[in-house]
């Protein structure tokens, strides 16, 4: 069997774990949480372009659906435990608990990299994902993590160990939860098909321009609040 491996739609993929592996140095070696949002950022966009030049050159194959798994797995489960990691392990020599309890409490976040990988075989193998998310998806949690370290040190401010576990650990649960969470496909450009996607875009706009280095991991915030709100609706 014939294996086309750089395919442009590859080549992308591979961009993106790129760009998880250099936020994950930026966060580790640098400490450099700017950047490693940056990155994260990055990865996102190629996340999309790849799916995006498949379709656009029809270059869809089995390798690509696989890679982009292990890709998003590094950008979008290991780089962001790894930006909460390095803030706990430096903010937790700023507050006095007791040692063993700060060493536990800092590795939590990696918690979010086992349930990323749950979270995205699940997506693999279920067919109901087309329309619609069942949990987080692993790059909206990648970017809050991210954007919530960079805003907290843009802003200067800091937060115990046991907040950035607890955080964590309620991402880490939202990512295999049952909660549907909307897509942005969108079927019509009808008011009464796309509404939610409209008031999450004009929440997206005023979040923008009045809340700062606060304003991405709000957004991520909305999504999940509307989503889980509009899924709670749909069940009544």
């Amino acid at each position: 069997m014939k294996i086309k491996l750089f395919t442009v739609p590859n080549i992308i993929t591979l961009a993106n774990l790129l760009c998880g592996c250099a936020s994950i140095i930026s966060s580790l070696v640098l400490e450099d949480f700017t950047l490693a949002f940056i990155f994260i950022l990055s990865s996102a966009v190629c996340d999309f372009f790849d799916g995006f030049t498949a379709r656009l050159l029809k270059q869809y194959s089995e390798i690509g659906v696989q890679l982009d798994s292990l890709a998003d797995m590094v950008s979008f489960g290991v780089a962001p435990s790894v930006v909460m990691y390095a803030y706990a392990a430096q903010s937790s020599t700023l507050f006095a608990l007791p040692q063993g309890l700060v060493e536990a409490l800092v590795f939590v976040p990696f918690i979010m990299a086992a349930f990323s990988a749950l979270r995205l075989a699940k997506f693999n193998i279920d067919d109901t994902q087309h329309d619609s998310f069942s949990g987080l998806p692993t790059p909206a949690n990648a970017i809050f993590c991210a954007s919530f370290v960079y805003a907290l040190t843009v802003e200067s401010r800091v937060v115990e160990v046991e907040w950035i576990a607890l955080i964590s650990l309620l991402m880490a649960a939202l990512l295999v939860s049952p909660i549907r969470m909307f897509s942005f496909k969108l079927k019509s450009l009808k008011w009464s098909v796309a509404k939610m996607q409209y008031i999450f875009l004009a929440l997206v706009c005023v979040s923008l321009l009045t809340l700062g280095a606060y304003s991405v991991p709000t957004i991520i915030v909305i999504y999940i609040v509307m989503s889980t709100l509009g899924w709670l609706f749909c069940k009544k």
